[in-house]
């Protein structure tokens, strides 16, 4: 059984992927007002995604391009939506099997880098990995309401039987 956080991270990164179905190479580049595009926003939630859970918990950094295309304050880009979503794809599925080990203690432990503690354990790290994720979430679906897209996800999908809310875990 996966910890409770990680089965929230899973439904948050479905509830991702849905909010950009229909999304074409087009509109996912353009950009309206100061808001970055989609395919941007796709490539700086891979980065978050390498950042916490590849690099500063495991030590791997398989898309170093991810550090200076898309981390936080990164200059704006138009990616293409076939590139920067296939690197989304892999990273998840990289930290998958990582994720599926964790444990109440696990979560407990401290992020370090450089073998210094960056000021945040890993749960609290998923924590704000998956805020990050709902807050991209909607702002993608701003932005294509306001490119005219129709058909739209309304509403926080199947939670009630994908990630329902545990209050056991064995640790």
């Amino acid at each position: 059984m996966i910890h409770p956080l990680v089965a929230q991270l899973n439904f948050t990164r479905s509830e991702w992927q849905r909010g950009l179905e229909g999304v074409n190479d087009t509109d996912a580049v353009k950009h309206l007002g100061p808001m970055n595009c989609i395919s941007w926003l796709v490539g700086h939630m891979a980065w978050h995604e390498q950042w916490y859970l590849l690099d500063l918990a495991q030590g791997k950094r398989p898309y170093p391009e991810l550090m200076t295309r898309y981390a936080y304050q990164s200059a704006k880009s138009s990616p293409r939506l076939a590139e920067v979503l296939p690197i989304w794809l892999d990273v998840t599925h990289l930290t998958q099997p990582y994720l599926e080990k964790l444990t109440t203690a696990n979560l407990q432990d401290d992020l370090l880098r450089h073998g210094k503690v960056v000021g945040q354990n890993l749960g609290t790290a998923i924590q704000r990995l998956i805020y990050h994720y709902w807050y991209h979430t909607g702002e993608v679906q701003v932005i294509r309401q306001l490119l005219g897209h129709h058909g739209l996800p309304e509403f926080v999908g199947e939670i009630e039987e994908l990630a329902p809310y545990r209050s056991e875990y064995p640790c």
